[in-house]
């Protein structure tokens, strides 16, 4: 089948080419040209699925002597199915991690952090507290003006100029009777 005096494998394959370009420019240039919508409409969400459309319906034409309308279902259907398991394999925890990373520093306020530094009673030490992408080392202040030694567990209270204020943190036991 011909279609503009061209062979459809010609045609696969400049889609495939095109594409390929495509791609290649978005992943340099994807900061300058920032893209907020709707996940199905997600450049790259879309090269990947001419990428692999073009390229299993040119091996298809190019290979086997399938009717061009099966091929062209066939490759629609595999170039779905791929793009759908790069989208929520990929692409979704991909940018779910990017956003667990991220940290402010009123988020800290009311955690429970681990002395590392001993923190005298007007001077500074140092805190480290556990989170879910890692642990965060901030110098400290003591609250309450008193001395704290390390390995104690310690309250965040306040925030001022990037140093933590924190107070001796005691877990209260229930004892079953």
């Amino acid at each position: 089948m011909e279609v503009f005096n061209l062979p459809l494998e010609t045609i696969y394959l400049y889609g495939l080419i095109g594409s390929g370009i495509l791609t290649i420019l978005y992943v340099f240039f994807a900061d300058v040209v920032h893209f907020d919508g709707p996940d199905f409409l997600n450049p790259v969400i879309i090269f990947a699925f001419v990428t692999i459309f073009s390229a299993s319906g040119y091996l298809f034409e190019k290979l086997s002597a399938i009717h061009y309308l099966v091929i062209l279902g066939i490759s629609a259907i595999l170039a779905l199915i791929l793009v759908t398991f790069l989208n929520v394999f990929v692409l979704i925890p991909l940018s779910n991690a990017e956003e667990s990373l991220v940290y402010k520093e009123s988020d800290l306020r009311g955690r429970i952090g681990m002395v590392i530094t001993a923190i005298p009673a007007d001077g500074y030490g140092e805190v480290i507290i556990e989170s879910i992408s890692g642990r965060i080392a901030k110098p400290a202040t003591s609250f309450d003006r008193v001395q704290i030694d390390n390995g104690i567990n310690v309250l965040v209270v306040d925030i001022k100029d990037g140093v933590l204020q924190v107070s001796s943190h005691q877990e209260i036991e229930n004892y079953l009777l």
